[in-house]
């Protein structure tokens, strides 16, 4: 089955020089990147070949401290009887509801009814889509409502959380531009930012309402014997502290930090890695897992990121799974969501 890579426009990369501007981060290169014809966010130069990680400047040692101070939240969670992952949205709410539904999670009214069903969905719920804010509004008050059935609704940030909390725009649609204007409390950066965009920046850059939201939910989890990320794990970021990780992420996305994480940025770093992007995994990737996987104590990954154009796929004798299937629109519309039983796993499908 084929992979489709998420940006097909063959050019290159550059240095951002608004971002270094308004003080949010001093990149070295530029991420990410789009297809010509998504092209509503402020103008750059040129764009890199495929979206890629950008780099953040190094973080000062006091700056480093009061991260690692930041509060650690539990990221580990008990086993459960029924869990499904579901992988990318990138702003279709039709699409949202139909996999949430094919998943048991909620009926016609949008309304949980999956009681302690345990749902993850692995990021990127911004981008490529109008219907950024009901998605996001929709999943917030479901997991409301799954915590008061006895059950859960795990939502994490992909890298199109982080880079709208960089402030880097290029994937928004014009639909889903100004959807934003009213957020307070408003990021003190917005400003600096072309006017046209300082609504969804006051949104979304850091401190902002939004990026508030998005730092309640956590960059990596584990729901029993499995890890549940965007892209990845490997085992640096497990040696790293993925509980560490997550409080970084928080404490940088609620402007209580000048930097991102460095992890958040680096193009093999948890939002990021395309380690395991191809349909056939070589020995030397699936060893890798298996370190990161022992040292997390789990059994197997669970990832979005790289659309499977033939459905959700297992790697490394089904050791990671694959489950951006292209849900939105923009990428076709698919269909499928992962359910794990105990030790049995199984794609569900409409």
């Amino acid at each position: 089955m084929a992979l489709k890579s998420k940006s097909t426009s063959g050019v290159r990369s550059t240095p951002w020089r608004r971002l270094a501007q308004i003080g949010l981060v001093a990149l070295l290169a530029l991420a990410p990147a789009c297809d010509k014809k998504e092209t509503s966010g402020p103008a750059r130069n040129q764009v890199p070949a495929r979206e890629e990680a950008p780099t953040a400047a190094p973080q000062s040692a006091s700056e480093g401290r009061r991260e690692v101070a930041a509060a650690e939240r539990p990221f580990r969670f008990p086993a459960a009887e029924r869990l499904v992952a579901i992988g990318d949205l990138h702003g279709d709410l039709a699409a949202t509801r139909r996999v949430l539904r094919l998943a048991g999670a909620i009926d016609e009214e949008d309304r949980w009814v999956g009681g302690e069903l345990v749902v993850v969905q692995t990021g990127d719920q911004l981008d490529r889509g109008d219907d950024e804010r009901e998605i996001l509004e929709l999943l917030e008050r479901l997991q409301d409502e799954a915590r008061a059935a006895g059950g859960a609704l795990h939502v994490l940030n992909g890298n199109h959380e982080t880079m709208n909390v960089l402030g880097d725009f290029r994937y928004v649609t014009p639909g889903a531009r100004n959807a934003f204007d009213d957020a307070k409390p408003r990021s003190p950066w917005a400003a600096r930012h072309p006017r046209e965009w300082q609504g969804r920046a006051g949104a979304f850059l850091p401190g902002g309402q939004f990026a508030r939201l998005l730092a309640e939910r956590d960059v990596v989890i584990v729901v029993g014997d499995t890890v549940f990320a965007h892209a990845g794990i490997r085992a640096p970021h497990v040696d790293h502290g993925l509980g560490k990780l997550n409080a970084e992420t928080r404490a940088w996305m609620r402007g209580e930090t000048q930097h991102p994480p460095r992890l958040i940025v680096d193009s093999e770093g948890p939002v990021w890695t395309r380690a395991y992007a191809p349909e056939v995994l070589d020995e030397a990737t699936c060893q890798s897992l298996a370190r990161a996987l022992d040292k997390a104590g789990a059994r197997r990954l669970v990832v979005g990121h790289n659309v499977q154009s033939g459905g959700v796929t297992p790697g490394c004798d089904e050791r990671v799974w694959r489950i951006d299937v292209g849900l939105a629109q923009h990428y076709g519309g698919r269909t499928e969501a992962l359910e794990i039983r105990g030790d049995q796993v199984r794609v569900l499908r409409p």
